[in-house]
């Protein structure tokens, strides 16, 4: 789940244990375990709920003033990503405190032996073979190595993708240490651009 700088602090201080989500459907689960920033959150209960039941003390939880103030923060936030028209869920947390980021450990491997590339590489060949839309993820890696910090919707847009279903995607980049995400938009992590390189390798010359 992402969240706003303004927001990750306040998790971490414990000042902020509620959010409020449009999903088709839920995206998080109770038991579950997110990492925002250097902290991870555990979820304590996932409830699809109407607009009308938001109340005041839910609105202190997820930062707000009101349950109006929620409800224009949620319609802010919609018009960036998301569908205003799913459902809306509330979602209560704790924070677990600052926590090492495995992904971040990866990322920051570049001395990759060629044993390791070929692991990698053969999984992102498996994961272009179930894709529903082909091979995507040489031309993703391409596409951030090539304009690092774009929009994820103005990525997805030039690839022909539904934004959503493109980050799901990107997240898995990251959970091989190839990705990082920055405020805006992604980079390459140093594993990231071996990986690319190796891949580039490959390709047949013309």
């Amino acid at each position: 789940m992402q969240f706003r700088q303004g927001d990750k602090d306040a998790i971490a201080r414990g000042e902020l244990t509620l959010t409020f989500r449009h999903w088709r459907r839920a995206q998080a689960r109770p038991g579950g375990r997110y990492r925002v920033g250097e902290y991870v959150i555990e979820v304590t209960s996932v409830d699809q709920i109407e607009p009308s039941q938001i109340s005041v003390e839910d609105a202190w939880a997820a930062g707000h003033d009101s349950a109006d103030a929620v409800l224009m923060a949620i319609e802010r936030n919609q018009r960036k990503s998301g569908d205003a028209s799913a459902p809306l869920y509330r979602v209560a947390f704790h924070c677990l405190g600052e926590q090492d980021d495995p992904r971040k450990i990866l990322a920051a491997e570049a001395g990759l032996d060629s044993e390791e590339l070929v692991a990698v590489t053969k999984r992102l060949g498996q994961m272009d073979a179930r894709s529903q839309h082909g091979p995507w993820t040489q031309a993703a890696l391409e596409a951030i190595a090539s304009t690092p910090g774009r929009r994820a919707a103005e990525l997805a847009a030039d690839q022909g993708r539904e934004t959503a279903k493109f980050k799901a995607d990107i997240r898995k980049l990251k959970a091989l240490g190839l990705t990082i995400s920055l405020e805006v938009g992604y980079e390459l992590s140093p594993r990231g651009r071996v990986v690319l390189d190796a891949l580039q390798a490959e390709q047949p010359d013309e």
